[in-house]
């Protein structure tokens, strides 16, 4: 599944093609939704924002469109009467004179009042987005300290989308080793300086895979998630079992926790 990243980014690419312009077309294929297509054309998008792994796409009528690409679902940009080559079954399409965006495969989808949206049962249950720029490192290490969340192992809180939004399975792994925390620990047993420096890799690893690029590479393409810029993004040990550390050259070793494959340095993690 997409991590907040390359969620994030699929929501910059959205929102520049059709922000701002006016609709000329819109198609639903869910039932509930079908009364909405005539109410849409001549209505403007105003922002296409990621919550977590949600994505919001805001109209200027007081309605927001609610999708969550969950494992299979894909939103692509294409020109104004034009459909990609693909099996995938269309859900969505929001069509301005110019460009089109369509969302294919995703099941979880709906429209809400803005007012509204506070109530909505996944939203609602979500935590501070790790790309919000807002957040900052002393309101994540103060979270870690919540009585729902200090006594559990990060292994399993950092997957929590109600701890933070917008975590996922490559992000724990490389957040755990820039903290040189082990992930079967709990934030209870973390010192003041070690909750501080994962309250400050919660926020720094992600913001730098979605500044630099947000992409987790096909397996055995060593070079392909690493980027040409020196504050690039690079997985430091995610996919990268039996390769020495980049620390201190111990192996790093794989294993299953919370149901998800795990990497870490034994040595460097403690």
């Amino acid at each position: 599944m997409p991590e907040g990243p390359e969620i994030r980014r699929a929501a910059d690419r959205l929102a520049e093609a059709v922000v701002g312009q006016p609709l000329v077309s819109a198609w639903f294929a869910p039932p509930a939704l079908k009364r909405h297509a005539t109410a849409l054309p001549g209505r403007r998008i105003l922002a296409i924002e990621p919550h977590g792994k949600a994505l919001l796409t805001r109209f200027d009528h007081g309605w927001t469109l609610y999708s969550h690409n969950q494992l299979y679902g894909v939103w692509k940009v294409c020109d104004a009467g034009q459909r990609p080559d693909t099996t995938r079954s269309l859900r969505v399409a929001l069509e301005t004179s110019d460009r089109a965006i369509l969302l294919y495969s995703a099941s979880d989808i709906a429209m809400w009042r803005d007012a509204d949206l506070a109530r909505h049962p996944f939203l609602s249950k979500l935590g501070p987005d790790v790309l919000d720029p807002g957040l900052d490192a002393a309101t994540v290490a103060k979270r870690l300290q919540d009585p729902r969340f200090v006594r559990r192992r990060l292994q399993g809180l950092l997957l929590d989308q109600g701890f933070l939004a917008g975590m996922g399975n490559y992000l724990r792994a490389e957040v755990l080793f820039e903290a040189g925390v082990a992930p079967g620990r709990t934030p209870a047993e973390l010192s003041p300086d070690e909750r501080l420096r994962l309250a400050t890799a919660l926020l720094e690893v992600p913001r730098r895979s979605y500044r630099t690029r947000g992409i987790a590479p096909a397996r055995g393409m060593r070079e392909d998630y690493l980027t040409d810029t020196p504050d690039g993004f690079r997985f430091h040990v995610f996919d990268r079992e039996g390769e020495p550390c980049p620390r201190c050259g111990a192996p790093i070793v794989r294993s299953m926790l919370a149901g998800r494959r795990m990497y870490a340095c034994g040595a460097c993690q403690r």
